[in-house]
């Protein structure tokens, strides 16, 4: 069981929406739309038997529905002081936790026990906790809302030119799937630009990287340099078995980053794994 938060005494502002002032340091924008809610809600297909954990639930537009469904544990981790004791004291069945996600410890989503993970993402520190909660946690299944861009860049595949390090690196640990976009007339206050929803679904262990951190290495490190060819970006590296891997790939060191596939980065990793520096 995750710890439960402690208010320590604080007194929380008002929870009604139209009191309660977004705070821009934590990139708030409030879901008023109640039918995209449930919609995003829906998606995560929450059973019984589930544990959930929601990120930034704020004044409780996805908590709502996420309560009714009945899952068996539900943790809320909201960075709010003044919302974190709302929430705990509104939703009494979940454990409330006041904490940044990005300082959570997510290995405590352990494989086997029926995680999901949902959440309206900030878009300053998103594309930083999707890396970490795809490699990190054991969870099942993840439902985001984050910024239009971002979520074409996760359901991005090789080839495409919104394809780049974040989706190589989410996508060699999920299934993605785009669900749906988000106008930002349902928020409050509205951002300037549109949201959209993605889903994740966790690949078997046999089908994820054997060696995480070197793989992310690789990923950052080669799209640093999308521009240039594999024989350029990794020259030091090369070999004749990375030559012969790449030609029974049907690929060449002419190609760029964009043209491997999730899993063409773990087969390439694999070619250069012992020379590879991980401290670069």
């Amino acid at each position: 069981m995750l710890s439960l938060y402690n208010n320590q005494g604080l007194k929380p502002e008002c929870f009604v929406s139209q009191k309660y002032k977004a705070k821009k340091s934590l990139g708030q924008n409030f879901l008023q739309d109640r039918n995209i809610a449930r919609k995003i809600v829906d998606s995560l297909s929450v059973s019984p038997d589930d544990r959930v954990i929601e990120i930034g639930p704020g004044q409780g537009a996805l908590t709502e529905y996420i309560s009714e469904a009945g899952p068996r544990e539900l943790v809320l981790l909201e960075k709010d002081y003044n919302l974190a004791p709302v929430l705990e004291e509104k939703y009494p069945e979940a454990d409330v936790i006041q904490a940044d996600a990005l300082e959570f410890d997510w290995t405590k989503l352990e494989k086997g026990q029926g995680w999901k993970v949902v959440g309206n993402l900030p878009y300053n520190v998103a594309s930083k906790l999707m890396w970490d909660i795809v490699s990190l946690s054991g969870a099942e299944i993840c439902v985001f809302m984050v910024q239009h861009e971002v979520a074409l860049r996760l359901t991005a595949q090789s080839g495409n030119r919104q394809y780049g390090a974040l989706g190589a690196w989410v996508q060699s640990f999920c299934e993605t799937r785009y669900l749906f976009k988000v106008p930002p007339t349902v928020f409050r206050p509205q951002p300037k630009i549109d949201s959209g929803v993605v889903k994740f679904i966790s690949l078997s262990e046999d089908e994820k990287p054997d060696n995480p951190q070197g793989l992310a290495k690789l990923i950052k490190y080669c799209f640093q340099k999308r521009r240039k060819q594999l024989g350029n970006i990794l020259k030091s590296f090369v070999s004749d078995d990375m030559v012969r891997w790449l030609e029974s790939e049907g690929l060449s060191l002419s190609a760029r980053p964009e043209a491997l596939s999730p899993l063409q980065f773990q087969g390439l990793f694999n070619c250069v794994k012992n020379d590879f520096p991980l401290d670069l």
